[in-house]
């Protein structure tokens, strides 16, 4: 008998402890070694399953497996997809807090730092009232995201091979890594994987299926100044810093993230160091709108030649880089799997919430690979922060999602 609800508290609260934390600055495949720790140990879980074909691929530090049909039906093959990194956000010794019967009130992270989790800040707290919630001590992230995607796979693979008269065709499994980084699907072998459709269990709180996500470039400048003494400067010195002043004002003042929701796109402003010789700004450019996208990189490339057109030479070096498009470009030519989606929520009386993502999954780029791949809620809240929450209720949910839609796929 599987114990859905111990099975999947259980799995995160071990898999959390692992610090899988990516870095953006690495050009390794993963970007950290810290992420074979948990990738490893995967290996070994999904083998004592009983899964086939268990592997940890070399190239792309993918683990895959397969839990064969049970049947000789003609059935479209299936993948569940997760990733093990974390976001940039401290997850050296994460320690999570189990606060069972929640109260509704305000949860004390940290009592000797005073780091509270005020229903104030987070009205979306209340809502779990009775339930078990799982959170951080204040002083790291939790890595619900993704590591209770991962659990959740996981035990509903478990429940699966211990409810044989749950008849289903072949099921395959992937947890990777490097995916807060926007690399992790760079490499994915999805003709190895052979699936027909697969999802993400990567969104956020119960409810949430989504197909549509950000069309999203990076983009980085590289300033070139010139320093004098500034007692001899007039009419010499060229100051990065002000350049940099410049670009940031000539962007659109309301598009940016905290003043855009639903489908308008925005410029974001990740990482800027600069000193009066030499600058160097990193920014971020999302939309929905594939042709709004193209536009958007369009404005940044003219911004920086008309910023440039005011020095004796090219002060501003712009590179712009795509990572992933809408996914719903590819969806919406093959609706299986949101339609299968949608039909497994019903029957477990969840509604479905379909929105767009505002952010990016790896089945944005898997999608592209040619596995239409949308994004289904993994439960957690408050994500890539010392305030991020899951609760074990909301969990189990996902694994049935999961259990359900493999069934459902059979009739």
């Amino acid at each position: 008998m599987v114990d859905i609800f111990n099975q999947t508290k259980e799995r995160l609260l071990k898999y959390t402890k692992i610090n899988t934390r990516s870095d953006e600055s690495s050009d390794t495949i993963p970007s950290t070694a810290i992420q074979f720790d948990l990738l490893k140990l995967l290996v070994i879980e999904l083998e004592q399953l009983g899964l086939e074909e268990v592997e940890l691929s070399p190239t792309n530090a993918f683990v895959t497996a397969t839990l064969p049909a049970n049947t000789d039906e003609p059935l479209p093959a299936i993948g569940f997809i997760a990733h093990v990194d974390t976001a940039d956000f401290n997850s050296v010794n994460v320690q999570p807090q189990i606060h069972e019967n929640y109260d509704g009130k305000d949860i004390v992270l940290n009592e000797d730092e005073n780091i509270v989790m005020s229903v104030k800040d987070f009205p979306n707290l209340p809502p779990y009232k009775g339930q078990t919630l799982i959170t951080t001590d204040g002083t790291t992230l939790l890595g619900a995201d993704d590591k209770a995607g991962i659990a959740e796979i996981v035990t509903a693979l478990e429940y699966l091979i211990a409810h044989p008269e749950i008849k289903h065709g072949k099921v395959r499994v992937a947890f990777g890594p490097d995916e807060e980084i926007g690399r992790g699907a760079d490499h994915f072998d999805a003709e190895g994987f052979a699936v027909d459709f697969a999802y993400t269990m990567d969104g956020g709180p119960v409810g949430e299926l989504e197909y549509e996500s950000f069309n999203a470039a990076g983009v980085t400048l590289k300033i070139t100044g010139k320093n004098i003494h500034p007692g001899t400067a007039k009419g010499k010195m060229i100051n990065s810093i002000s350049i940099i002043n410049k670009f940031m004002n000539g962007l659109p003042e309301k598009e940016v993230p905290e003043q855009t929701e639903g489908r308008e796109g925005f410029y974001h402003i990740t990482n800027m160091e600069a000193t009066v010789d030499e600058g160097h700004l990193s920014l971020i450019i999302r939309d929905h709108d594939r042709e709004k996208f193209e536009e958007r990189k369009v404005f940044v490339e003219q911004l920086v030649k008309d910023i440039n057109q005011r020095y004796p030479y090219e002060v501003i070096e712009v590179d712009i880089k795509d990572q992933y498009y809408n996914m719903a470009e590819v969806i919406e030519k093959d609706m299986r799997p949101v339609d299968l989606a949608k039909e497994a929520f019903a029957a477990l009386d969840i509604p479905a919430v379909i929105e767009p993502i505002r952010g990016g999954t790896d089945g944005s780029k898997i999608s592209f690979m040619g596995i239409p791949t949308p994004n289904i809620f993994a439960g957690g809240e408050n994500m890539h922060g010392r305030y991020e929450f899951v609760a074990v209720e909301s969990m189990v949910k996902a694994t049935e999602v999961i259990i359900k839609i493999v069934e459902l796929n059979a009739k």
